[in-house]
């Protein structure tokens, strides 16, 4: 197979071949490789996913041990040029999964993401790049390398996305790359770019180094991290680290004070070379920036680069060893064609990133012991949900909470009793890059992304009713999430039907539901009438209205003044929560009838004012719950049991 990339010495295989690697890219490129050997294997498309709820698979965790017993393999000298490999862990290429180029760190040993490889071969055709410890090849000559690589690979990526990853200098080189070919589609993930060399400490530590013998260079503070690219790769170094250093012996292999020496260089005329250029670079870009990387001030460059660029984002983290596939999936990164489609590109969260996400509501639920009532085809109340259907497609159609206080609840409560994943149709300010800025925390959103989230839109709704999905709709969008004082419990939806005719289509079940309880969490002590009458509320305003993503701009109902704000709310001792889903309504065979727009109105106004007698039968039996406080509630768990479900009122 062609390709422009030139390729010198192959990399010698270890007797135990667990590395695939590429001995001429010209004539068998790695993911070519794994299609020849009869490792073919499709990554599964978002429809062939739907009964399962989770990813299970497991993944093989690798640490520093594997990191040194890798690097032994791939550092033997060899004479030849940098050259790419792909590792067998990573497992076949799925036909439909971009290409992934890593991009290592000053190591050059292209084991960077190790522990990343089970689930980024998942997902990605992944490459590595390995530089031989005495490779001498420019900056800018690396630089080349990649894109002739690029520029070969897009022919088998049609309308693919290629994603670089690097850390440190591997970041400069994927700028330089984006910088130099501003119409490649590029998608980077970049962990503490060395963009900030002239800042850092590495600027001291290259002007005494010529005067420390070989191999003391390595006692160095913070080499081990800087050259192991220790924040992508490791949790935590062990405690008892000198005690390892007879196996870490390998770190002068892998960088000798020659190489290290010519390394730091390296990083000097890349960071200029980028520096001069970042004005112009287009592609995507989300900055992963550590608050403990000891050498480079990389949360502050982080925020000078994403201020300089308008498409790019910024994930902090405190801990070292992240996990890139879950950053990816939560920041709304993984796409494989031009544009991210929220629905087909949407990947299973695993059983860690489902309990991370469902971590904060924990002690929410535990608080508000939330009663959960649910009715049957013949119209009967019962306890729990025995009363929603076991397959979709199903539309749950309801009132919207203050702050949506009800949706981590419900999500939860209906994937641990019904192994049910809903798909929440969301507001595009969750998805948006201003809106990020405008959060304390980028990753705000990210955990509601990594459900499943997607943003309200008659194409999305369509493609999740299509793949037979539990799809929750809120008519009443943000003006009911974010009402104002005195409005809780009223609907605000659209006079005419909005989603009939696309739910009979389908046949889907409508589940209209309501939700009770937030007068008894909270008061609105400022609603958004009274933030605009505070000095200097205008200027946040602005950013947030005018600036950011609006809906219902061209109706003139109250369902369309959908200012958001941020409301200040006067906490109350947490009272419960309750929720009641309706009688099931089906729409299976009624696609015709439903066309009729009188018909589909009348549907329209007969789910809408089930809701209302869902909440009003709530607030009425709500009166007869003698848990209803919280003292009655901890007296009743204290005595048995904090895993005991707490009795209600009688139905």
């Amino acid at each position: 197979m062609a390709t422009a990339v030139a390729l010198a010495a192959p990399l010698r295989l270890a007797p135990s071949r667990r590395w695939r690697f590429s001995a001429d890219l010209r004539a068998e490129p790695p993911s070519r490789l794994s299609s020849r050997r009869g490792a073919s294997a499709s990554f599964p498309t978002a429809a062939a996913t739907v009964p399962k709820v989770l990813d299970d698979s497991v993944i093989e965790p690798y640490g520093i041990r594997d990191y040194i017993e890798r690097s032994r393999e791939l550092i033997k000298p060899d004479g030849g040029p940098p050259r790419w490999f792909s590792p067998l862990e990573c497992g076949a290429r799925g036909t439909d999964s971009p290409l992934l180029l890593y991009l290592p760190g000053i190591d050059g040993t292209g084991l960077g993401l190790i522990r990343h490889h089970h689930r980024l071969g998942k997902i990605f055709d992944i490459w590595c790049l390995h530089i031989p410890v005495m490779d001498r090849t420019s900056f800018e000559g690396l630089v080349e390398y990649v894109e002739r690589t690029i520029n070969s690979e897009k022919s088998y990526s049609l309308n693919k996305p290629i994603y670089l990853v690097g850390e440190s200098i591997g970041a400069c080189l994927a700028l330089a790359v984006a910088a130099r070919n501003p119409d490649f589609d590029l998608v980077m993930i970049l962990a503490n770019p060395a963009t900030s060399f002239s800042k850092s400490q590495l600027q001291s530590v290259s002007t005494f180094l010529g005067i420390l013998p070989e191999p003391l260079h390595v006692t160095i503070p913070y080499f081990v991290n800087f050259i192991t690219g220790y924040h992508l790769t490791f949790r935590d170094l062990p405690d008892n680290f000198n005690d390892m250093l007879a196996d870490l012996s390998f770190l002068v292999d892998i960088l000798p004070k020659e190489s290290f020496v010519w390394k730091l260089d390296l990083l000097k005329s890349a960071a200029l070379f980028v520096n001069s250029r970042l004005h112009v670079v287009k592609a995507q870009i989300l900055i992963l920036a550590s608050g403990r990387d000891q050498l480079l001030p990389s949360h502050e460059e982080a925020e000078r680069i994403c201020s300089n660029l308008p498409n790019c984002r910024i994930r902090h983290f405190k801990e070292s060893g992240i996990d890139l596939v879950t950053i990816i999936k939560g920041a709304g990164y993984y796409r494989r064609s031009s544009q991210i489609d929220y629905v087909s590109d949407y990947l299973l969260p695993t059983p860690l990133e489902f309990q991370q996400a469902t971590e904060i509501y924990r002690w929410f639920d535990l608080a508000t012991s939330p009663v959960m009532l649910s009715t049957l085809q013949n119209g009967k109340i019962v306890k729990g949900l025995m009363g929603i259907p076991s397959k979709g497609p199903t539309l749950l159609v309801g009132y919207h909470m203050l702050l949506g206080l009800e949706l981590g609840i419900m999500f939860s409560r209906f994937f641990t009793e019904k192994r049910i994943h809903l798909r929440g149709l969301a507001h595009p300010f969750m998805f948006n890059r201003a809106s990020e800025q405008l959060m304390p925390d980028s990753s705000s959103f990210d955990g509601h992304r990594l459900m499943g989230a997607v943003p309200v839109s008659a194409t999305n709704f369509y493609k999740l009713l299509s793949m037979k999905s539990f799809v929750l709709l809120y008519p009443g969008g943000a003006r009911e999430a974010l009402h104002r004082k005195g409005e809780e419990y009223k609907l605000f939806w659209p006079e005419k039907s909005e989603f009939i005719r696309m739910t009979s289509k389908f046949g889907a079940t409508i589940i209209p539901f309501g939700v009770v309880g937030e007068d008894d969490m909270c008061d609105v002590l400022l609603d958004y009438e009274d933030l605009v009458k505070i000095p200097f509320y205008d200027t946040l305003n602005k950013r947030i209205n005018q600036d950011g993503v609006r809906l219902r701009t061209d109706t003139v109902e109250e369902v369309g003044n959908q200012d958001l704000y941020p409301p200040v709310l006067l906490p109350k001792i947490p009272g419960r929560l309750y929720f009641l889903f309706g009688k099931p309504i089906e729409t299976r065979g009624r696609s015709e009838e439903l066309r009729d727009r009188k018909q589909a109105q009348q549907l329209y106004i007969h789910v809408k004012s089930e809701v209302e007698n869902c909440m009003a039968y709530l607030k009425e039996k709500r009166e007869k719950d003698p848990y209803r406080n919280l003292l009655p509630r901890l007296l009743y768990q204290t005595t048995n049991g904090f895993t005991n479900e707490v009795p209600t009122f009688e139905i």
